[in-house]
């Protein structure tokens, strides 16, 4: 039985009691949200070395971390060490990528590795197996596509992301209105490929009933995925993403019938301004789901700053209503993402996801935040170092430069404000 279904009956469950201790939440109010769908607890039954995570309602926000192979470049020890990167960061999730190399085995190292959930976007391995055996995607049939979900599901893969959403009517819109860059989504281009080769329905809306047993059997959560979403700032807000929307949100009531926990994926680039009537749009349309945003990226003229770009826009989408930051790195739009750029990637969403909680009034939200202010008026560097989301960076750049007067930095020197304020308060 799924956690919502035993949320449903009112039994307590020790992952809602293990998501309460870890929220400083009362357990009722993770059951009730578990209950109406706004919270899910993301574990597969499967995957019993992963703590479980609570995503949405009044919770934290919770950031993820996109790790994987690509066909120019598959090492499994690399991953292994962007994983371990991740997770030192503070990412609350990863999500294996991979669409090059040996993806099966990739995969399971990292679900055996890894203490927080994992997710996946079975259809790249379905596109990729479909390559290995000298075929294409779109001459895979429907149980082929199903079985790859299947293995995924039974791996212990903890949320997947499935495009569900890009259906015929959806795609008829987007022909008729004019987009810079169409669509943009991997896996929404890989099935608008298909429905336009085989002149059927996407799959995975056709035979939604079939995934939902598949979700169902192991707990595991389902991330409807947004094929639609705007690749750059002209194409946000329009009629093809808010199409899918809709539809997005009427498979949350029947993952809901179905007893399936279900999040759903939004934009994307979306200009400041449109940011948070997104976010109302999504809570409205798709029944309170927890929502998981990549960025969104606030301008399109920034690669290799993308990180920066994302966190502004993660920062304002989630004091606005998103649940899950999906980072984005440095090399967003440029190459795969090296372990250095999967530091920085999850440092800047975690700043803009605890910008966000702030904003938000969580309770204890500011306790670090005023711990480190009291450091500072302590001239405590210790403690800064301590308190900082990236102590290693902090104590690098505080030791590579020495002030002849060690208490302070050598920013300021002999002025250091904080210093001379407190001569002035004893004259």
């Amino acid at each position: 039985m799924t956690q919502f279904l035993k949320a449903r009956e009112g039994i307590l469950t020790p992952e809602m009691q293990h998501v309460a201790r870890t929220e400083k939440l009362e357990p009722e109010y993770i059951r009730q949200g578990i209950a109406d769908g706004s919270v899910i607890i993301t574990r597969n039954d499967h995957h019993r070395g992963a703590n479980p995570l609570g995503i949405g309602g009044r919770l934290t926000t919770k950031v993820n971390a996109n790790i994987g192979t690509s066909g120019d470049h598959a090492d499994i020890a690399e991953e292994l060490q962007k994983l371990e990167v991740a997770i030192a960061a503070g990412a609350d999730t990863v999500m294996d990528l991979s669409v090059g190399g040996p993806v099966d085995k990739t995969r399971r190292e990292i679900i055996a590795h890894s203490s927080i959930p994992v997710g996946t976007v079975p259809i790249y391995q379905a596109a990729l197996s479909a390559r290995l055996r000298g075929k294409s995607f779109v001459e895979l049939d429907v149980e082929e596509i199903f079985d790859t979900i299947e293995q995924h599901a039974s791996d212990g893969v903890d949320f997947v992301t499935v495009h569900c959403t890009v259906t015929q009517e959806a795609v008829a819109r987007l022909k008729k209105h004019t987009r810079i860059l169409d669509i943009v989504s991997r896996g929404g281009a890989l099935m608008f490929e298909w429905m336009a080769f085989n002149k059927k329905e996407n799959p995975l809306y056709e035979h939604f009933d079939r995934l939902l047993a598949i979700a169902g059997k192991c707990d595991m959560s389902l991330s409807l995925g947004d094929g639609m979403r705007p690749g750059c700032l002209s194409d946000a807000t329009d009629r093809g993403q808010i199409q899918e929307l809709i539809l997005q949100g009427e498979l949350v009531e029947r993952c809901r019938e179905a007893g399936v926990q279900v999040m759903c994926e939004g934009p994307g680039h979306v200009p400041l301004d449109q940011i948070e009537a997104n976010m109302i749009l999504q809570k409205r349309l798709c029944r309170s789901a927890p929502f998981y945003v990549l960025g969104p990226l606030v301008t399109d003229i920034a690669p290799g700053y993308d990180h920066i770009t994302s966190a502004i826009g993660g920062a304002i989408a989630a004091m606005a209503g998103a649940n899950f930051l999906c980072y984005v790195t440095p090399s967003e739009h440029l190459r795969l993402p090296s372990i250095e750029d999967v530091k920085e990637g999850v440092i800047a969403s975690r700043i803009a996801a605890h910008a966000a909680d702030i904003a938000r009034g969580l309770p204890g939200a500011m306790e670090r935040d005023n711990a480190m202010a009291r450091c500072r008026k302590k001239l405590d560097w210790e403690g800064q170092i301590a308190l900082a989301i990236d102590p290693v960076r902090a104590r690098a750049l505080r030791e590579s430069r020495h002030a002849a007067d060690t208490d302070v930095c050598t920013m300021c020197g002999e002025f250091c404000a904080i210093k001379i304020t407190q001569k002035a308060l004893t004259m």
